[in-house]
């Protein structure tokens, strides 16, 4: 077992979440089980999943490979767009919860609004029973847009814990943050490396990683973290896994943050949930 130390935000009510977590979106049977618990074992808590993944008995099985208590471990798994509706992610949360072989999970999500079918509201509501039956430790939005989230909220005084959207120091996404902040959500960042924007071959990236003597990747974790958002890189790698949670040396100034911020693509470039649908 490896010491990471990772820093750690709280939620609203006060629960502490890491601030590195560690993300599975590609991660697929035995590889994803021998990622997930070697993440686990170098001292990763907070594991990203989804029913849409694919791999949530995959993540269940590396909880149990780890060698950690299986309290410990912090899941999050999303409603899939298919399972939106009163009903429907009520089973949809069972079947995740059976796959994972959990009696609960930390975190569950809506995971894209899919305005086209109306039930983002009736799906929030059973979120919010599901969290008090203690099924779900904590509840939030995946993808959501603030007029999104203000639906839910006006339909039923609950405010998400949690909102996960695409965010790196290519998309900024300046508005959601600041209406998170101001609604006391956390910001949880998918993509925080950048991959599909080219992120890392910029360079004004390289230039920042260069002077701390840190990868591009670590630069951008940083950037992240110092604004108390939660990033859920995805490595297989059992090296590049720690790597990404060694931040420690990096002390990003304000040089550093106006050449990040030149990286800025804009609103536009981000994925737009009131057209992006996901099933």
């Amino acid at each position: 077992m490896t010491d990471l130390s990772i820093p750690t935000t709280a939620l609203a009510d006060g629960t502490p979440i890491p601030l590195i977590g560690f993300g599975t979106s590609s991660l697929k049977g035995t590889a994803a089980v021998e990622s997930i618990a070697a993440a686990l074992r170098s001292g990763y808590r907070l594991l990203d999943t989804a029913a849409q993944y694919g791999n949530e008995a995959a993540v269940g099985e590396g909880i149990r490979a780890s060698g950690i208590n299986a309290s410990q471990a912090l899941v999050t798994t999303k409603i899939a767009g298919g399972d939106q509706g009163r009903e429907q992610a009520r089973s949809g949360l069972t079947e995740s919860l059976r796959r994972l072989g959990a009696g609960s999970v930390f975190l569950t999500l809506i995971h894209w609004p899919n305005p086209s079918r109306g039930l983002a509201v009736d799906t929030w509501r059973t979120l919010v029973e599901m969290k008090e039956e203690g099924l779900t430790a904590h509840i939030g939005v995946s993808n959501f847009r603030p007029e999104q989230i203000q639906e839910l909220v006006d339909a039923t005084g609950v405010w998400p814990e949690v909102n996960q959207i695409q965010l790196s120091p290519a998309l900024q996404r300046h508005e959601a943050v600041a209406f998170h902040r101001e609604h006391g959500i956390v910001t949880e960042a998918w993509g925080p490396l950048g991959g599909r924007e080219g992120l890392s071959a910029q360079f004004a990236l390289q230039k920042v990683a260069e002077k701390h003597d840190a990868t591009t990747a670590q630069v951008a974790l940083r950037w992240a973290i110092d604004q108390d958002i939660v990033v859920i890189p995805k490595s297989s790698d059992p090296q590049r896994q720690i790597t990404n949670a060694t931040l420690d040396r990096v002390a990003l100034d304000d040089e550093d943050r106006a050449l990040l911020a030149s990286l800025d693509l804009g609103e536009q470039k981000a994925w737009d949930s009131r057209e992006h649908e996901e099933w």
